[in-house]
């Protein structure tokens, strides 16, 4: 261990892998440590076992709930975007190759107190029951102009600068209805809250775009794709990735001390009295502490079921978007819910989480709206964790320290974290302007 490293790696939570992964690929000797002796961090997966140790203490799961090597219940579960950031970086990559997928079956949003499927393209719009007659062909309209829009093109721009008109100004050019605004910005666009409204309107039109195109990617219920045996295989590809190329992993090393010299700029390493030196350092926020500021809390609800979550088709696999307005909140609440179809559970059992930002000190109570979508459970766990954001200047002291995960049940803001990073750490910017065709062989339709 008492070399001289480009960076070291604190950590194997899913970012802290990527970026040893995209470091070590660009030709940086990379040193991975982790003080546990398992990968993924706070993003691991768990087996039924872990789980009931986790949450119940040393209680032994009931036998009904079936073999505990057969579940993979993912800690920060997460879809990713079939035409999104995440699957352009594994392709970029080339972590495909040790992944397989699987589309998800269904994207719901929650509107007056009924779940619906996302209408995604103008001929859904015209489907969709969440909108009457009249209020349809303004959405039709809105869709048409999103899904011809190229920013490279001034005619499909109707006169309008995007950079300069925000969304709230675009929805009204269009004559949308709030409840209308509510599921295209929320379930579509992936808004958190409804800051979005008052921001330039090209970021919406993007992810709308992104939206329809991963949609169009499956041709079936969902833009989402998911790892088949849960996100834990995540983690370890990327760190698979940086071992093909030169890097050198270390777990179950206790304590992980950051060392600075004089002038407070990163210098080592040190654990078990020995000290990796190193220019740089990537970490999660547990190991340097005094650097980060704790920015809020997520409350998450596990469930463990015995069938698919009412009132969505007999999706075995979904996303559902509980919009703030709807609930009277401040943000989004959202519901993931999986199976046996992607290798998480047992033959007939489902995985459902319920998240939020946490608004209060009661998760039973705060996340009752999502519960109540579930239907009958088997088990249901409660959790919060705290989430913080690095307060550091890195030019200064050479530490780059990931943000806490969000409660989203999505991959876009943890993966456009990961690649400003990148960029900070190596001034450059990560090529994915690949042709996603090339993935189809690593994905099972």
């Amino acid at each position: 261990m008492d070399e001289e490293y480009d960076v070291i790696v604190l950590g194997t939570g899913l970012k802290e892998c990527i970026l040893s992964g995209l470091l070590s690929v660009d030709g940086l000797k990379v040193l991975h440590m982790d003080r546990n002796d398992y990968y993924g961090g706070d993003s691991t997966s768990l087996n039924l076992n872990q789980l009931w140790k986790r949450f119940r203490g040393e209680d032994k799961p009931p036998a009904h709930l079936g073999a505990s090597r057969d579940y993979n219940v993912d800690m920060v579960p997460k879809f990713m975007m079939a035409n999104g950031t995440l699957v352009r970086t594994l392709i970029h990559t080339d972590v495909t190759k040790y992944l397989s997928f699987k589309a998800v079956d269904g994207s719901y949003v929650f509107s007056k107190r009924k779940i619906h499927k996302v209408p995604a393209t103008d001929m859904e719009a015209l489907k969709s029951p969440l909108m009457g007659l009249f209020e349809k062909r303004r959405a039709r309209n809105f869709f048409v102009y999103v899904q011809n829009y190229n920013e490279a093109d001034p005619v499909t721009h109707q006169g309008l600068d995007l950079t300069r008109i925000t969304t709230r100004e675009l929805i009204l050019k269009h004559g949308l209805s709030d409840d209308t605004v509510d599921f295209i910005g929320h379930a579509l666009a992936l808004h958190r809250d409804d800051r979005y409204l008052n921001e330039p309107a090209l970021d919406t039109v993007k992810r709308m775009k992104l939206y329809a195109e991963s949609l169009a990617r499956f041709q079936g219920g969902s833009p989402y794709i998911y790892p088949l045996y849960g996100l834990g295989e995540l983690p370890q590809a990327f760190a698979r990735l940086s071992a093909v190329y030169g890097g050198t992993y270390m777990l179950n090393k206790p304590e992980c001390k950051v060392e600075f010299d004089i002038e407070g700029k990163v210098c080592g390493v040190t654990s078990e009295g020995e000290t990796a030196k190193c220019k740089k350092v990537v970490c999660d926020p547990s190991y340097l502490p005094s650097k980060v500021r704790k920015i809020g809390k997520v409350a998450r609800a596990i469930a463990i079921m015995s069938h698919p979550i009412p009132n969505t088709n007999e999706s075995h696999s979904i996303q559902i978007i509980l919009p703030q307005k709807q609930l009277g909140r401040k943000s989004d609440m959202y519901v993931f819910c999986c199976s046996y179809t992607h290798n998480v559970a047992p033959k007939g059992k489902f995985i459902a989480f319920v998240s939020a930002e946490a608004e209060t000190d009661n998760p039973q109570s705060e996340l009752k709206p999502g519960i109540d979508l579930l239907g009958q459970v088997d088990e249901l766990f409660f959790d919060m964790y705290d989430r913080y954001e690095p307060v550091n200047e890195p030019s200064l002291d050479n530490c780059f320290v990931s943000m806490s995960y969000d409660a989203t049940t999505h991959f876009e803001t943890t993966v456009t974290d990961v690649l400003s990073m990148y960029t900070a750490i190596t001034g450059k910017t990560v090529d994915l302007s690949v042709d996603l065709s090339a993935a189809s062989a690593a994905e099972e339709y």
